[in-house]
């Protein structure tokens, strides 16, 4: 992991130092709202709908055991409404009503507090840190290195990448070096601190693709060309939203070195010419598809002036990314001597006498690692109950202790919202399948229908149409069956309570988006999305499912989508392939069948008499 350096703390810890006098004059009425309200943001401090959220930035999803830890104190002791604010938030969300399940049981969402909640963007949120505790958290985010700078406002966002980066066995090289040059390159850039809209970078080594690279704003896979060289192949413009867009290949080759060049005329053109008038057209995906080989000219004659004129100043010297990269060495870790081929056919024959769950916990929850002596452990944060991403205090307290023992002291935030140990021995396999499933992370269901991407949705963020907590809650529930679950194979399931797409919806192979309907919670559902992942396929939005369902259909929608699947699927078929092969027209005929079939239980009724 990356080390900061004496300039790096003190850069951090100054930063914290100012936002406590910025809190200070904003409560001693010397700051207005208005003039608060940037710095704050600058700081990772949003206003939600019922409380302060803070967004703390985790680059590139790599944490170590000392950093989880703070973030386990911060939910422990600051993540705690007044009881003022959480009864109001209590009463608004019922307000919104609950669920029905389909034995009718009705279950609403779980306002919970003293947890810690991972994104898709490998950030960590709270929900409920009062405003006059905000300093008080900088300064703990501060003393292990943390901090929540340019994790909000229009400016280059924390950077991203595949967490399995430096370890997965078809990685053609590790990307974190760059994107810790990336971090620094982008930290308070004085050209780029406001942007027309906020900007989102992703990184990976790897020939698939496990960091939604064509999401992004600007999308870096690590490449060779025909001499072996290796550079970048550069994908500008992608993004979610109102308006999906897949990112454009503008440059299939950039050498190595160059990037931090080019992505200085990537960004200054965005920056002169893209809309400031209207920010649902802000994004540079606007201006992409707007300008199509234009804007790419143009990049490429900025790039050009850079070079010839400037003298490429950011040019990645050998000694500084040989500076960089060192802090990314593996881990020295001691194994035994037998083989991992020994030792792999030991754990299996134990699996199969022991426990068929172990079994699929090796199968779904355990990848391969670039050493055959180690493997890569997804913890799953996917359980009925909780939320998905969320992790309670005591969770990432046992997860720090975990990682302590068998990970060389590292997690890692995933895509999906888990976490991942990176460097676990093979022998140790079986004692940490016991230690996980004794803390309730060992749900063998990484990759399937359960293991879903959920955003917080209308029961915390102010920008939400629908909740989407109670939404996950129904469908878990729903499929707690291990061997269906398993039948069914690998299902991204992702759900967003607005069309900010914060949950993904778009790349999911069942998308489900919360929409608004004269005050009341509906629920688009789309399929064959992707995020183009060696699962998945071409990176593609979904299609979209007929009309809105009322939030009691949409379990029910799901299960008549799967049950198509069931019924028409080929011998080895994914639900994807399947999907694909078969047509959406199947699929939708059963999805909308359940919205007849529903329309005249109560619930329906009640729901659609006040629509």
């Amino acid at each position: 992991m990356y080390q900061y350096t004496a300039f790096d703390r003190q850069f951090v810890q100054q930063r914290a130092a100012q936002f406590r006098d910025q809190l200070e004059r904003w409560q001693a009425g010397t700051l207005k709202d208005d003039e608060f309200k940037p710095l704050r943001l600058q700081n990772g401090w949003y206003v939600q709908r019922h409380a302060p959220m803070l967004r703390v930035a985790v680059p590139y999803g790599e944490l170590s055991t000392a950093q989880v830890r703070v973030l386990a104190k911060i939910a422990r002791e600051y993540d705690q409404p007044t009881a003022e604010i959480f009864q109001g938030a209590v009463a608004a969300q019922n307000r919104l009503g609950d669920i029905q399940l389909r034995d009718g049981k009705a279950i609403g969402s779980k306002l919970t507090t003293g947890y810690a909640h991972f994104t898709t963007r490998q950030n960590v949120q709270y929900n409920w840190i009062p405003l006059s505790d905000a300093a008080d958290v900088m300064d703990l985010l501060a003393s292990v290195n943390m901090h929540g700078i340019q994790t909000s406002g229009n400016c280059i966002r924390n950077i991203t990448s595949d967490e399995r980066a430096g370890i997965a066995v078809d990685e053609i090289a590790d990307p974190r070096p760059v994107a810790e040059i990336l971090r620094q390159w982008s930290t308070l850039h004085p050209e780029f601190a406001f942007l027309p809209r906020k900007f989102k970078i992703a990184i990976t080594g790897a020939r698939e693709d496990r960091a939604a690279i064509h999401w992004h704003d600007v999308g870096l896979q690590l490449v060779r060309n025909d001499t072996q060289a290796l550079g970048f192949k550069v994908l500008v413009g992608g993004g979610m939203g109102r308006t999906p867009v897949v990112g454009t290949t503008i440059r299939e080759f950039l050498p190595f070195d160059q990037i931090l060049n080019y992505l200085e005329a990537v960004v200054r053109v965005y920056n002169r010419w893209g809309r400031r008038d209207n920010i649902y057209k802000a994004r540079i995906k606007i201006l992409v598809k707007a300008e199509g080989q234009r804007y790419t000219d143009e990049v490429e004659a900025e790039y050009k002036r850079i070079v010839e004129q400037d003298g490429a100043p950011h040019t990645i010297r050998a000694a500084e990314y040989e500076r960089v990269a060192a802090h990314f060495a593996p881990p020295a870790l001691a194994c035994d001597r037998k083989s991992a081929d020994a030792k792999i056919a030991h754990i299996l024959r134990a699996a199969a006498e022991d426990d068929v769950e172990f079994g699929r916990w090796l199968q779904q929850n355990v990848a391969a690692h670039k050493n055959p002596d180690l493997r890569a452990v997804t913890l799953s944060f996917k359980r009925l109950g909780q939320a998905p991403g969320d992790a309670t205090a005591d969770q990432l307290d046992a997860v720090a202790d975990l990682a302590d023992r068998y990970s060389a002291g590292e997690v890692r935030v995933t895509h999906d919202q888990n976490l991942l140990l990176p460097w676990v021995r093979c022998d140790q396999l079986p004692e940490v399948w016991r230690e996980a499933r004794r803390l309730g992370l060992a749900k063998p269901n990484i990759r399937l229908l359960t293991d879903m991407i959920a955003c917080p949705g209308g029961d915390f963020c102010d920008l939400a149409n629908a909740r989407s907590i109670p939404v996950a809650e129904a469908i878990t529930a729903r499929f707690q069956d291990m061997d269906e679950l398993h039948d069914l194979g690998e299902i991204d399931l992702h759900i967003s309570g607005c069309i900010n797409s914060c949950g993904h919806h778009h790349s999911g192979h069942i998308g489900i988006l919360g929409v608004d309907k004269d005050g009341q919670e509906w629920y688009q559902i789309t399929l064959a999305g992707s995020d183009g992942s060696a699962l998945s396929g071409p990176t593609q939005a979904g299609k979209v499912v007929g009309p809105s369902f009322a939030a009691n259909e949409v379990t029910e929608a799901v299960e008549a989508i799967l049950d198509v699947y069931r019924a028409q699927r080929e011998s080895g078929e994914n639900f994807i392939t399947a999907l694909k092969r078969i047509g959406h027209e199947p699929f939708k005929a059963a999805a909308n069948g359940v919205r007849v079939a529903t329309a005249r239980t109560p619930a329906a009724d009640a729901v659609t008499e006040a629509a």
